[in-house]
């Protein structure tokens, strides 16, 4: 009904001048004094027709909608599905059409390709920075001073961010290397822990570790990941106490501080791209990357993310780990 109604009106200077002739042709009749039946039979036939023609051409205008409707997420195949121009004016807006599909064409493989070059980039930076990590890893291993444990800690967050830098920027690619395999929980949990034990002994701060059964359906690499940033984001902000790991029936991995809390308000965004909080605002180098990240990889890993707070008490992330049963096919 809608498109009858904005036909009428890019029709209506042609209906309009339709009506006028058939009025000032009635009204030439009219003046000779010939009988109402001789003027209004051509009239009636006049407008018979010219509502036959009327009715064809909406139905030939409702035809081109619907293939140009179509055509809006075919993409490369537009321009060879294009209805026939049947005017000089529509070969015009179809030759622009062609001329701006290459155009958006060449943008897009340019875009591609400079994305390519940044991933091959970056991948590259990623493990050539992870060599010296390595060797001063290992250099602080041989010394056991609350120096080098400091230094070891801060090394391991400078770890931390060059996975971060690479990990977002897979997040846009078309493909994901996820591969899906079942894994024991327990042993993944304690590998990121330890990843954060100079960081433990510098701070005094307490670990209650409850040992975790059961095992879960999920990529090791990329939970070990959101598991690292988990930890990573909780002894941030734990300046006392510590962090309680431990498991929630049918099977929820629990991360608990006694950190500073998160404000009510800042509960429900603090999964969006670069929110930082009321938290962030204290840390100015709060990037607001680091729970989008985790939110989005356990989306794609099919595993719950949710976070419970009180300002002051700490903070409680839940991973619910229950959402896939390993299938032989």
């Amino acid at each position: 009904m809608e498109l009858f109604r904005h036909y009428l009106r890019q029709r209506r200077r042609t209906i309009g001048f339709c009506f006028l002739c058939a009025v000032i042709l009635s009204v030439s009749l009219a003046l000779y004094r010939l009988p109402m039946q001789a003027i209004a039979y051509p009239l009636l036939l006049c407008l018979l027709l010219g509502g036959i023609a009327l009715a064809l051409d909406f139905r030939h205008l409702r035809y081109k909608h619907q293939c140009l409707s179509a055509l809006q997420d075919l993409g490369e195949l537009m321009e060879t599905s294009m209805p026939v121009a049947e005017s000089v004016e529509e070969a015009d807006y179809q030759a622009l059409i062609a001329a701006l599909g290459e155009r958006i064409s060449e943008l897009q493989l340019h875009a591609d390709s400079r994305y390519r070059d940044m991933m091959d980039y970056y991948t590259v930076w990623v493990h050539q920075i992870k060599t010296p990590i390595a060797s001063m890893h290992l250099s602080l291993q041989q010394e056991d001073t609350p120096l080098a444990r400091t230094v070891a800690a801060d090394l391991s967050r400078i770890e931390q961010y060059v996975d971060m830098v690479l990990a977002y920027l897979r997040l846009d690619a078309e493909t994901t290397d996820y591969v899906f395999r079942n894994h024991a929980i327990d042993p993944m949990v304690r590998k990121a822990v330890k990843r954060f034990a100079p960081e433990f002994i510098s701070r005094r701060l307490r670990l209650t570790y409850d040992p975790l059964e059961g095992t879960v359906v999920t990529d090791e690499k990329w939970l070990g990941f959101v598991l690292e940033q988990l930890l990573s984001n909780a002894l941030k902000y734990t300046l006392q106490g510590g962090l309680h790991i431990y498991m929630e029936p049918p099977k929820t991995l629990c991360i608990a501080d006694t950190g500073i809390g998160i404000a009510p308000e800042d509960l429900p965004r603090i999964f969006e791209k670069g929110y930082t909080g009321g938290n962030g605002r204290l840390d100015q180098k709060a990037s607001g990357l680091g729970l989008y990240l985790c939110k989005t990889i356990c989306d794609g890993l099919g595993i719950g993310l949710s976070v419970t707070s009180t300002v002051g008490d700490g903070t409680i992330l839940r991973l619910e780990l229950d959402q896939y049963d390993l299938r032989t096919e």
